[in-house]
């Protein structure tokens, strides 16, 4: 199985359209590496890790095979589940057929290029969603459940039910993200109770699925050449929010719900795109001039130090 899943085509990327960049090719504007043709190493490990679950399950009840068919590592095991989070994670051996899993950056929208993609929503619905997502880092599932009882408009907050732990939370959000969703609630109308807010605009109104809300940026991609996901939306928030000054870092956590306060580090690397001004203004700089004190003669320079 895992050696089909490294060598076979993935079939999610057949629904690419003709004229679509090069699977694996790297977007000029975004710095972000397109698809590759074939399955991801975190999917393939994925994939091992639900087989495993699934002989495990049964193994409890005395069913299947006496030993699990999906090799692990003990060792990694038992050193990952009782790890503190606040010490430094053991580099262990991988258990046999698992693959290798590249380590990369958090990718976020620069500030021009958010403009230009707030400036391509054509509806008040789509932008509402932009800013839902980027102010309140919600993850794209969590926000298109949300009803109208899950809105506290004095308080500019939505509740959410958080991935994993199926709690119900409340996070902040960006007020403009209110106002444009009361617009979109008084042309479209608001839904009965129950129902979730975000809703198509042709045909029979239905609620919003993941996938006709990945259309909404997959057309926006197109006219802007980028290939931006919804869920730069919530890197974004989480760097724009671990940079400033005025918010600590466990209100940052609290905002995105991490079980870990060690699970930000990995938006507190420097980026090249945020230095990118700098670096420019770097090379611009012209190189500084040799020059002397009046009175010294610049041959005693040489002779004495060499320049």
């Amino acid at each position: 199985m895992v050696g089909w899943l490294r060598t076979a085509p993935n079939v999610q990327r057949r629904r690419q359209r003709s004229g679509a960049p090069a699977a694996g090719s790297v977007n000029v504007r975004t710095g972000k590496q397109n698809l590759k043709a074939g399955y991801a190493p975190r999917t393939i490990n994925h994939a091992l890790s639900v087989i495993w679950g699934l002989y495990a399950y049964h193994s409890s009840f005395g069913r299947g095979p006496v030993s699990n068919p999906v090799p692990e590592s003990d060792e990694r095991r038992q050193a990952l589940g009782h790890l503190n989070p606040l010490e430094t994670r053991p580099v262990m051996r991988r258990a046999r057929l698992r693959q290798r899993v590249p380590k990369t950056q958090p990718r976020s929208i620069p500030d021009q290029l958010w403009d230009e993609l707030f400036a391509t929503m054509r509806y008040d619905r789509d932008r509402a969603l932009l800013l839902f997502y980027v102010s309140s880092a919600a993850r794209a599932s969590e926000l298109l459940g949300i009803g109208t009882e899950d809105i506290d408009w004095g308080g500019l907050r939505i509740w959410v039910t958080t991935k994993g732990t199926r709690a119900r939370e409340d996070i902040p959000a960006d007020p403009r993200a209110f106002v444009y969703l009361a617009q979109y609630l008084e042309q479209e109308g608001v839904p009965d109770p129950g129902h979730p807010v975000f809703r198509t605009l042709r045909g029979e109104s239905r609620p919003l699925t993941y996938w006709a809300l990945r259309r909404i940026l997959q057309r926006a991609n197109d006219r802007l050449g980028t290939n931006y996901t919804w869920h730069d939306l919530r890197h974004t928030a989480a760097i724009r929010l671990v940079g400033d000054p005025e918010l600590t870092l466990t209100d940052v956590q609290r905002i995105l719900r991490h079980a870990n306060l060690t699970t930000l580090s990995v938006y507190t690397q420097v980026r090249v795109e945020d230095m990118f001004d700098r670096i420019q203004a770097h090379y611009e700089r012209p190189r500084p001039q040799v020059s002397y004190p009046a009175g010294y003669d610049p041959d005693d320079f040489k002779a004495v130090f060499g320049v």
